[in-house]
């Protein structure tokens, strides 16, 4: 995101949908992932940002929404919607070998 700052409300809620849906597939992302999570996160602040105007009574285009919503739930359904879990300890032998060192 060459030119926003990144202190800013939406940079951060960016990062953060990133970080969370990076984990949830298992931290080692492709590079086509990575562009995919990236535009699904861009989609999601959107979506976001447009729920929080239509709760303080400001117009809501109900179509725009729908259209984004459905391109979001794809780009999701491509990375995968089922949590990835990772294997967070090594097995004996390696364990093992780390404490001789």
């Amino acid at each position: 995101m060459a030119g926003v700052d990144g202190r800013s409300l939406m940079a951060r809620r960016f990062r953060e949908i990133v970080t969370g849906v990076e984990s949830d597939l298992g931290g080692d992302l492709t590079e086509a992932q990575k562009h995919l999570l990236a535009r699904a996160a861009t989609l999601a602040v959107w979506a976001e940002e447009r729920e929080s105007e239509l709760a303080s009574g400001k117009d809501f285009d109900a179509v725009q929404y729908a259209t984004i919503s459905n391109a979001l739930r794809r780009l999701l359904a491509d990375l995968g919607l089922d949590r990835v879990s990772r294997d967070v300890t090594p097995d004996l032998a390696e364990y093992i070998k780390g404490k001789a060192v």
